[in-house]
């Protein structure tokens, strides 16, 4: 196809000089025909590197895009909704939360057995702060019901937003912090349902133990009561001779 082209040109090129009387011109056919090569392979060259130019300047415009940040984060919102939570367990009453102050409250409250020298009172006294503990352990548990109630709601609005932004993103870095926050909300999400399910677990392990420790307190009374001498045997008593 080029070589016909090449001379087509060169045909035309010899049509067109013009006759001159006065003076001859001699055209050197094989050097016109490699100046015309020599022009073509320039233009083709030229047409590459601006096509290259092109292809490099649309591949900057891509990493722009992908590197563009997305102006968007629902980290401060999850960090709240997370911090109501905890703070509902950190106001709790009744029972402590860390182990060692759990353990002790409860080795006394909740005993296997009782000793000889705890009293009455104390006896009774550990009833009322085991029922007061359960109570307590309850109303927590109904408030977290509560707040997760309310932080779902407001989860519903975080998903709207990031959904409409992993629509929109306009590069792979967009996209990707997009479904980060997705992730880190279903983490918030996961991490609420724990906290809900632990302190509804703990008012039915306190009323457990509860049940337990009456029993046992119960148990204690009655053989306070009975005492370790002789049973009362009855017999018959005369009164006034009869």
């Amino acid at each position: 196809m080029k070589k016909h082209l090449i001379a087509a040109v060169v045909a035309s090129l010899l049509c067109t000089v013009p006759t001159v009387q006065a003076q001859w011109v001699v055209i050197d056919p094989t050097n016109l025909v490699q100046n015309t090569l020599t022009a073509i392979r320039t233009l083709e060259q030229i047409n590459n590197q601006i096509k290259q130019l092109q292809n490099e300047a649309q591949m900057l415009i891509n990493q722009a895009r992908n590197l563009a940040s997305l102006p968007f984060s629902v980290v401060s919102r999850l960090r709240a909704n997370l911090a109501l939570t905890q703070r509902l367990i950190d106001q709790a009453k009744g029972m402590a939360y860390d182990v060692a102050n759990m353990d002790r409250m409860f080795q006394r409250l909740y005993p296997e057995q009782y000793a000889a020298t705890v009293s009455g009172d104390q006896m009774y006294r550990d009833t009322q702060e085991r029922w007061k503990n359960t109570l307590t352990s309850l109303q927590t548990a109904m408030q977290m019901q509560a707040q997760a109630s309310q932080n779902l709601k407001d989860d519903e609005g975080v998903l709207a937003d990031l959904v409409g932004k992993s629509q929109s993103a306009v590069g792979a870095l967009q996209a990707m912090q997009a479904t980060n926050q997705l992730l880190a909300l279903q983490a918030k999400q996961s991490i609420q349902t724990q906290r809900l399910q632990l302190t509804q677990d703990r008012a039915t392990s306190l009323e457990l133990a509860r049940q337990a420790a009456a029993a046992e307190r119960g148990r204690e009374v009655r053989r306070r009561f009975l005492g370790t001498g002789t049973p009362y045997t009855p017999y018959p008593v005369n009164f006034y001779g009869n």
